[in-house]
């Protein structure tokens, strides 16, 4: 589980330190949850999207207030849990808990689009034909089904990549409609491309670091001097505390929740 919340839009590499010292100093929701939300913001360190800490944080909580500390084998308990969308419950029950789930990520979703459908890439949102042309590929038995699940993430991500794929390696090639049509380029909307600097993602980056470095409550003007576009600061700053990544004391300064 916190495996599958910190590789959200991380890569494998960034996410392994992170993970092995969350695990050492949190081996069980119980433990997480018993630490104030702060710690998990600090812990999570340069991952990236820190709210994800506070949701796997708010998850620990209900899950040891909920389930008694375990996480649940259900499906459906997992989707209730705060942060927990259809992908992560899914991806939980088929490989922690070896059930049959329809596992619905980037590299799956391409494996699909290409193997199946006959194109480059798959739309940009899951649509409910691809969820269920993907349930009628899924092995009946439980046990294969998430090994199933397993092997098409792999062969996505290692494979089937989505730039410079080793089609000559693959061992679905013979049976891939995108192959066997000559590999058609991608021709559906224009994808976005993710930007950093400037944005206010790299903003509030800037701030959180400074509060997660510092040993209390941190001055104003320590963070006015890690970022100089002032209305830009004060309205990340501001987004920081209605997410509840950071607080405002009395004394106007600001520290982690």
């Amino acid at each position: 589980m916190v495996s599958e919340l910190m590789l959200q839009q991380t890569p494998v590499s960034r996410v392994l330190p992170v993970h092995e010292q969350w695990l050492e100093r949190w081996p069980t929701p119980a433990d997480l949850a018993a630490e104030p939300t702060g710690e998990a913001v600090r812990m999570w360190g340069r991952l990236g999207y820190p709210r994800r800490a506070l949701r796997l944080h708010a998850a620990a909580t209900a899950i040891v207030e909920r389930h008694g500390g375990e996480v649940p084998r259900d499906h459906a308990a997992l989707l209730a849990l705060p942060g927990v969308g259809d992908y992560t419950a899914a991806a939980i029950a088929s490989f922690a808990f070896g059930q049959r789930h329809v596992v619905l990520d980037t590299n799956v979703r391409r494996v699909l689009a290409r193997t199946v459908g006959g194109v480059e890439l798959p739309a940009q949102h899951v649509t409910k034909a691809e969820r269920e042309a993907a349930a009628e590929l899924l092995p009946e038995d439980e046990a294969t089904a998430a090994t199933w699940a397993v092997a098409v993430m792999e062969l996505g991500a290692l494979v089937c990549t989505a730039a410079r794929p080793r089609c000559t390696e693959c061992p679905v090639a013979s049976l891939c409609a995108w192959r066997a049509a000559g590999h058609p380029a991608y021709d559906g909307p224009p994808r976005k491309v993710q930007t950093w600097a400037g944005t206010d993602r790299q903003c509030r980056g800037r701030l959180l670091a400074v509060l997660r470095d510092a040993d209390g409550p941190v001055h104003p003007s320590r963070l006015d001097a890690v970022w100089v576009e002032e209305a830009q600061r004060v309205r990340c700053l501001a987004g920081l505390v209605e997410d509840g990544l950071a607080v405002r004391t009395d004394a106007g300064t600001y520290a982690l929740p």
